[in-house]
């Protein structure tokens, strides 16, 4: 399938979890999802299940207030037991083992000196993404709303680095964090924030795969129980989808709640996750 196909799909399918999401008191039908989008009900029940894993009727079950509600009561004890073997910012996803390293101050002051990041623009189950790496790790993952946008950000973050766009590395990259048929093995990511900020990202690195919590549990499990809307303000600078799970945090109502690469990408996430990790 090409990138193009890909991109198409994804784009409908996102239509599709916007209709669902917005029609979910209702519990539309799989006839109405599938004329919202424009396409027949035998094409979208066999696109969403290539996509997802799952089927859209289970979709929609998953998106439920109450199931949402029933994760969180169940996310507490999970979340308690990754986060006391101490925030060393190593988690399960999938097949991949994630660790983290974060710059220190002298190397954040030097803006990206004597420091060559490498990128290129990827196919990820979620739409196009910018990937960014460097020696030590990679250091950004953003989803394309415009491009060059998306580059001058990344420039902005390192200044001084040196830059070259390498969409064969690239590509391969991306297909050892998105695909569910790679063996194990470990990814490095290299973060920059400030203490607080990489004490929540290790920390949402331990929740399970699949697994819901609210800022309160992650603001409480981290030991700063009234730190919520800090937490909520440190998972929305996190600069590497995906890898950092911040899609894995909701409203203690059950709610989605913000995500700045969407709302449906975030729906979208959690489901694909939750059905790749029942798959492996």
């Amino acid at each position: 399938m090409s990138k193009q196909d890909n991109q198409r799909h994804y784009q409908l399918i996102e239509q599709a979890i916007y209709f669902i999401r917005a029609q979910q008191a209702k519990q539309p039908s799989l006839k109405e999802v599938a004329d919202a989008v424009g396409v027949s009900e035998l094409h979208f029940q066999r696109l969403f299940s290539q996509w997802a894993g799952i089927s859209p009727k289970r979709f929609l079950q998953y998106l439920t207030k109450e199931a949402a509600l029933k994760a969180l009561q169940e996310s507490s004890n999970l979340l308690e037991a990754s986060l006391s073997a101490g925030l060393s910012g190593t988690g399960r996803l999938h097949d991949l083992m994630v660790s983290c390293e974060a710059m220190t101050p002298g190397e954040i002051k030097l803006a990206g000196k004597g420091m060559v990041i490498d990128y290129a623009f990827v196919d990820t189950p979620f739409g196009e993404a910018l990937l960014a790496w460097t020696a030590r790790g990679i250091c950004y993952l953003q989803f394309v709303g415009q491009s060059m946008q998306l580059v001058d950000d990344l420039q902005k973050q390192w200044p001084n680095a040196k830059y070259r766009l390498n969409q064969d590395n690239g590509a391969q990259l991306a297909l050892d964090i998105f695909s569910s048929a790679v063996p194990k093995q470990q990814l490095h990511l290299l973060i920059k924030g400030t203490n607080f900020q990489i004490k929540v990202w290790e920390a949402v690195l331990h929740s399970a795969v699949g697994q819901q919590l609210s800022y309160a549990q992650l603001a409480k499990g981290m030991g700063n129980p009234k730190a919520s809307r800090a937490v909520g303000s440190a998972l929305a600078s996190n600069n590497i989808a995906y890898l950092i799970p911040c899609h894995r945090v909701i409203k203690s109502t059950g709610e989605l709640s913000h995500y700045r690469w969407g709302g449906s990408r975030k729906a979208a996430m959690q489901v694909w996750e939750k059905a790749h990790n029942v798959a492996t």
